[in-house]
């Protein structure tokens, strides 16, 4: 039976092989995150889109922003590291799904609302081991 789409909103995560291609940290609560994925610093305006009207759908964007959008830096840890997946990157398809993101989890078997998490600890040792050969993949799909 073929898998159901990725459809924005809907809280899972898509099966499939994903490129890791580069990550935010906080760089007020962390030191830059070992390994080979290019690296930027999340400033307070950082966000993402997760409006399909809006141009810069499943982009990097800055707050304030006309669309509904992901704020980056959050109050909690939960991004403090953050990867950003090649999922609907290359072409974007507007309402295919946005932020299909790696980051710390909240705590053990706690969902995500489709991204995928993991233990600070597990998170740091992935990356440190990381090579422009690796893929993460989804097998199971998940959500809430």
């Amino acid at each position: 039976m073929p898998e159901e789409a990725k459809v924005e909103g809907d809280l899972s995560t898509p099966i499939g092989t994903y490129r890791l291609l580069w990550l935010y940290w906080r760089a007020d609560r962390l030191a830059r995150p070992a390994g080979v994925l290019p690296a930027r610093p999340l400033g307070a305006q950082q966000g993402w889109s997760e409006s399909p009207d809006d141009p810069d759908y499943n982009r990097p964007i800055r707050h304030p922003h006309g669309f509904a959008a992901d704020r980056m830096a959050r109050g909690d840890r939960l991004y403090d590291v953050c990867i950003i997946t090649d999922h609907n990157s290359d072409p974007v398809m507007p309402g295919a799904g946005s932020a299909i993101f790696v980051h710390h989890w909240r705590k053990p078997r706690h969902p995500t609302a489709g991204c995928v998490g993991f233990r600070p600890v597990d998170l740091k040792w992935i990356l440190a081991r990381w090579t422009s050969r690796s893929r993460l993949i989804v097998r199971e799909r998940g959500g809430l």
